[in-house]
């Protein structure tokens, strides 16, 4: 099925299979990242938060769509700007606002900041700072479920900056020549790190169709529509529960802040206008609002009472944060090395493979 509008991508197999509770669920999970962010801006700009703090906001309906679709035994893992997909992994706001804060009560005990954002109970591989470096790892997880015989897939999040990179495209030609489950997840927000894509890439329509030169099936999607972000993944599910093959989806999508918080050059390398224009008319959280308004669904009340529940969170958790204690600076000398923490015969001797 190749729909062609937004009517028609609701009315796919998949997104016909949503009840009313599933959508106003994901309308919950979108308010919940831009909440949490949004209350993290106000303590990071007040200096009660350290290192970087890079926001989804404006992209909110990516990591929401790909989540819902997410099986038993797929995992996610994901580029820098990843706060929103952690959190609607299943991590609290408590744990990731706590890693912000850097207290003892965060998702990786404060020492990982905004890096940190792990959370392996709930199949996410965490944020990483440097491009693409996740999309090797992405590969090694893939190879990890074919070799268990386990039927998943592992959806890799990245950004048009990090299709650059040769970690990448080894990544792509790994995963073709091993027949790989892996999803690559590219969040074209345009600019990278503040360089447009017709700058910093040589593209012949999009930078997915690179995947063809791997011999991986590719396609593009809106990025701000729920409906066609899970009617476009589904089939790149199916390839790789069943048949074992990868996948690169680009979706068009736009972060409504800078490269970071410190980013001061937001509105030199693109107008004021067209920010503004993007947040006017292409916000996820207001088009899928208006979805469940037109399907009868919510009413502007009950929308309100929404945000207002996901704004009350993040104020919790950041009170939560404010409050908590901070390691003992002893504590810099564990979580290095598992073997030397659980104190193996390797990690007193250094040897793995040899006697």
């Amino acid at each position: 099925m190749s729909p062609s509008d937004e009517t028609d991508y609701s009315l796919a197999a998949v997104n016909a299979a949503l009840t009313p509770a599933d959508k106003i669920q994901l309308f919950r999970e979108m308010a919940r990242i831009r909440a949490f962010e949004n209350v993290a801006v106000q303590h990071y700009q007040a200096g009660r938060m350290g290192g970087f703090l890079i926001l989804q906001v404006g992209q909110e309906a990516i990591p929401v769509a790909v989540r819902s679709l997410m099986g038993p035994d797929d995992h996610s893992i994901c580029s820098l700007r990843g706060m929103g997909t952690a959190i609607v992994s299943g991590m609290s706001m408590r744990e990731g606002m706590a890693e912000l804060f850097g207290k003892a009560t965060g998702c990786s005990k404060g020492k990982g900041g905004q890096f940190g954002f792990y959370a392996p109970q709930h199949r996410h591989w965490g944020g990483h700072g440097y491009a693409a470096t996740q999309t090797a790892l992405a590969a090694g997880l893939a190879f990890g479920l074919k070799y268990q015989g386990k039927t998943g897939a592992v959806f890799c999040f990245l950004g048009d900056g990090a299709v650059n990179q040769g970690t990448f495209h080894e990544s792509l030609n790994l995963a073709s020549l091993f027949s790989l489950p892996v999803i690559y997840l590219i969040e074209n927000n345009g600019y990278a790190m503040g360089t447009s894509v017709k700058r910093s890439s040589a593209i012949n329509g999009s930078l997915a169709r690179r995947a063809a030169g791997y011999k991986i099936d590719w396609d593009l999607i809106n990025g701000d529509s729920v409906y066609e972000i899970r009617a476009k993944l589904q089939p790149a599910i199916e390839r790789a529960y069943h048949e074992h093959r990868p996948t690169v989806l680009e979706l068009s999508t736009y972060r409504f802040e800078g490269f970071a918080i410190a980013d001061a050059n937001k509105f030199k390398y693109r107008t004021r206008l067209e920010v503004e224009d993007r947040q006017q008319n292409h916000d996820p959280l207001r088009l899928w609002a208006a979805q469940l308004e037109s399907e009868n669904l919510m009413d502007q009340e009950g929308l309100k009472r929404i945000k207002a529940a996901a704004f009350a969170e993040a104020r919790a958790a950041a009170e939560f944060a404010r409050t908590s204690p901070r390691l003992p600076p002893a504590a810099i000398m564990t979580d290095i090395y598992w073997e030397v923490d659980c104190a193996t015969a390797a990690g007193s001797t250094g040897r793995h493979f040899f006697s």
